[in-house]
């Protein structure tokens, strides 16, 4: 097996805010390679110019199959993939409000789901793989970032209160109070879980958790398990350890040996 190869990409100020993240991707081995990948609060859009990859399971979603260029929503769980030969790919890590500007989609058509590319972002598909096929990586990157910018205005702009909400949830690493931050919106909870599930994809509850669980996975080299537990705004240890399992399918002590880069992650290396 091959040691995997990235590039990383700085993104252009106007995409900031739509896309966390851009890296080039390679890796090659003649043996099959299996990874469990785990939950992420990110969209990654993988734009695939080498040989096709298995999602062979999904702890919680859909879209198992074999994929060459595919999306994948916002997932609340962790999902097993496999590949041989070339992996080799440009991965866009688009926000949940990104997916709603720049495919024009809300994030609950994609939450949980593994799908084509070209269903749902034909203009980051098409003939560009075999364009980023023939060229450098500057050139990748450059004639990716294009795509991007030309559909700033696909779809429309999120309500205000549900990008501040995603915004209070993200800075907190999760830990804000859901019901506090309903109250600062002055709407009911009924409105502000069916607008920020239509356009984030998951319950303000359910993306609070993810975004705890990948703050947690991002410090659990830094300290034990128990002061992870109380910085991460869990319960107890034990509460973080059925988190981390039930997110990243393996307990907390097997996820720090491994020392895996989680953060950022979901089908893919992610782009720290």
């Amino acid at each position: 097996m091959g040691n995997p190869q990235l590039q990383r990409h700085r993104v252009h100020p106007s995409l900031v805010g739509m896309v966390a993240g851009i890296v080039g991707f390679t890796e090659h081995s003649e043996a099959v390679v299996e990874r469990r990948q785990p939950a992420g609060s990110l969209v990654p859009l993988v734009i695939s110019f080498g040989d096709p990859f298995e999602v062979v399971a999904l702890s919680d979603g859909e879209g198992v199959g074999r994929y060459s260029s595919f999306a994948v929503g916002f997932m609340p769980g962790h999902a097993t993939t496999r590949f041989a030969g070339t992996h080799q790919c440009v991965q866009v890590y688009l926000t949940p409000l990104g997916v709603y500007r720049l495919l024009g989609l809300p994030g609950a058509v994609l939450a949980r789901r593994v799908v084509d590319l070209d269903d749902v972002a034909p203009f980051v598909c098409g003939s560009l793989p075999d364009r980023l096929a023939a060229a450098t990586w500057a050139e990748r990157f450059d004639l990716v970032e294009q795509a991007l910018r030309s559909a700033v205005t696909r779809g429309p702009e999120p309500e205000p209160f549900v990008a501040w909400m995603w915004d209070r949830l993200r800075r907190s690493g999760g830990r804000a109070r859901i019901e506090n931050l309903v109250a600062e919106t002055g709407w009911s909870h009924r409105h502000v879980a069916t607008r920020f599930r239509h356009q984030v994809g998951l319950s303000p509850k359910a993306a609070a958790g993810v975004i705890r669980f990948e703050q947690a996975v991002a410090d659990i080299t830094a300290m034990s398990l128990a002061e992870l537990a109380v910085t991460s705004g869990y319960a107890d240890q034990s509460h973080l350890t059925r988190d981390v399992v039930r997110y990243a399918g393996e307990p907390p002590h097997a996820l720090r040996a491994a020392r895996r880069p989680t953060a950022y992650t979901a089908i893919g290396a992610g782009p720290r």
